[in-house]
């Protein structure tokens, strides 16, 4: 590679380090190209999936200010530059891999810190931010349901020992939890979880 080129796919790389939540190092060796197509289609928009050679992604990696442990840097190494929910990703990296033994995840960069291929595994295993926020969404509903239920009931027993009196109507109610839930993907947007904290979170479930 001319030193020009060399230059240019090494900046390239370092803004690919520097942007992505989180970078995956695989060995994709014995992979067909129609597989890596498949692979990429998986990965969706939000991940950049390319071939790159390990010097080259040493040398962006420590530009970038990572520390790429030199084990992940043999063979052939393909690099998942990951834009979006990295537990997304995760997942379809690993499932791709459950279906096509010749991916080999070796590690990454996750949140800024050297994560191994376990922990990849570990991070696969979560739910992703969307399934949270749903989650979210449908308890905030459910105790904003039960509190109008309960507001009304009182009001029906007070109308019935002194008449009618004045409460906010049900749909009134139901629209300002409809507000509530529609701001928290904006609250949450700003909340990382480590992913140390989050696989252990994982694990104390599971036990």
């Amino acid at each position: 590679m001319a030193r020009p080129d060399k230059a240019a796919a090494v900046a390239e790389l370092t803004e690919d380090f520097r942007t992505a939540t989180a970078t995956v190092l695989t060995e994709y060796r014995g992979l067909s190209v129609t597989l890596m197509k498949k692979l990429r289609r998986d990965l969706g928009s939000d991940t950049k999936y390319a071939v790159v050679k390990n010097t080259l992604t040493k040398i962006a990696a420590k530009e970038a200010g990572f520390d790429v442990p030199a084990e992940l840097l043999t063979g052939p190494s393909a690099l998942a530059f990951i834009k979006g929910d990295a537990i997304v990703a995760a997942k379809s990296l690993r499932d791709f891999a459950k279906e096509n033994p010749f991916l080999i995840i070796k590690g990454g960069i996750y949140e800024g810190k050297n994560v191994t291929a376990a922990e990849i595994f570990k991070l696969a295993d979560l739910e992703s931010r969307e399934v949270l926020l749903a989650k979210l969404a449908g308890a905030m509903k459910a105790t904003m349901a039960n509190a109008i239920r309960t507001i009304d009931a009182l009001r029906i027993k007070k109308e019935e020992a002194e008449g009618p009196v004045a409460v906010v109507e049900a749909p009134v109610a139901e629209a300002v939890v409809e507000a509530v839930v529609e701001e928290v993907p904006a609250v949450t947007e700003e909340v990382q979880t480590p992913v140390d904290a989050a696989v252990e979170a994982a694990e104390e479930e599971k036990e």
